[in-house]
């Protein structure tokens, strides 16, 4: 029992170690998508709250590419020591649909840590285009096919495939471009380049505010109180169809639970700033789950069942 006693004593400083040894270091977080973005956004607003709470600087590292792939096959063979984490959107849910074969396992290579939460996505256009309502715009596209088109923040996005089936139901055909990131989308709209967009509230909701693009359809299930005057689909008479943009975070696979679970408290944390939340929710009309693994997890199932089907019925390919 005194042998036991003493080997106990013993490995504890050593346990002690191992939990308080994360993080030695700067902590990264990938974007896989270019700057100005949604999920940039999403990433800088949690970036100062997480270094002041983790005492190591926390930076955001944009690599984008391959409908997100490149940034989350990175951080798929990053060492998984807590150093490097993934903050990703809706298309990671799409990707082995829509790429066929990846250099990583989606659900295998990478654990997950926190959905954040998601926001509606919404077809907006520049504030003197000539349509008022989404009525409008699916009436320009009956009369003039591919004569209308729209920007997105990628091929293979939810944006993307709930317009391909919104479009579909309508009989009518757009010119669809994609966009390696959400702030160019939203930068050729508000440019009137492209005759319309469909991003996330999050991305276009301060831009509606501003005054510089008008908002024609909202994708959730009620409208937002930002957007109270603009219809969602069901009530613009396009049948039911609920499309959400969503970040979640996730880890290289075998990063310790105890580093993981400090990641999530931190995160947590910060998204639970006054400051912060209110930036998400209000300013951007996003809606904050903040659930951790357990609700991640069967929320990227559901995700990936749903989206996948349209992806391979349409014949969708990457950008």
């Amino acid at each position: 029992m005194l042998r036991r006693t003493l080997l106990a004593s013993l490995a504890l400083p050593a346990i002690a170690r191992a939990q308080t040894a994360w993080p030695n270091g700067p902590v990264r977080i990938v974007v896989p998508f270019g700057p100005g973005g949604s999920t940039d956004a999403v990433a800088r607003l949690a970036s100062s709250g997480m270094t002041a709470r983790l005492g190591v600087p926390v930076v955001v590292e944009n690599k984008s590419g391959a409908a997100g792939s490149l940034g989350a096959d990175l951080v798929a063979k990053a060492k998984p020591d807590g150093q490097t984490w993934l903050l990703t959107f809706d298309s990671h849910a799409t990707m082995p649909a829509l790429l066929g074969r990846l250099p990583f396992n989606l659900t295998g290579d990478l654990d997950p840590v926190m959905l954040i939460g998601g926001a509606p996505y919404v077809i907006a256009c520049k504030a003197d285009k000539p349509y008022r309502t989404a009525a409008d715009l699916i009436a320009a596209a009956k009369a003039k096919p591919d004569g209308v088109s729209y920007g997105s923040t990628g091929n293979g996005t939810v944006g993307h495939l709930a317009m391909i089936l919104l479009t579909g139901r309508q009989g009518v055909s757009m010119t669809h471009l994609p966009y390696r990131s959400g702030g160019l989308a939203v930068n050729d709209a508000v440019a009137g380049h492209t005759d319309c967009m469909i991003g996330s509230a999050a991305l276009v909701a301060p831009h509606i505010a501003g005054g510089l693009l008008r908002p024609l359809l909202q994708f959730g299930t009620a409208r937002l109180p930002a957007l109270a005057q603009t219809q969602t689909v069901e009530e613009a008479g396009f049948g039911k169809l609920d499309a959400v943009a969503w970040w979640g975070v996730f880890a290289p696979h075998g990063t310790p639970a105890d580093v993981v679970a400090r990641m999530y408290a931190a995160l947590r944390e910060t998204f639970n700033e006054p400051r912060i939340r209110e930036q998400m929710e209000n300013t951007q009309q996003a809606k904050l789950d903040l659930g951790d693994a357990t609700v991640l997890r069967p929320f990227l199932d559901r995700q990936i069942e749903t989206w996948s089907k349209v992806v391979r019925d349409n014949n969708v390919k990457a950008d």
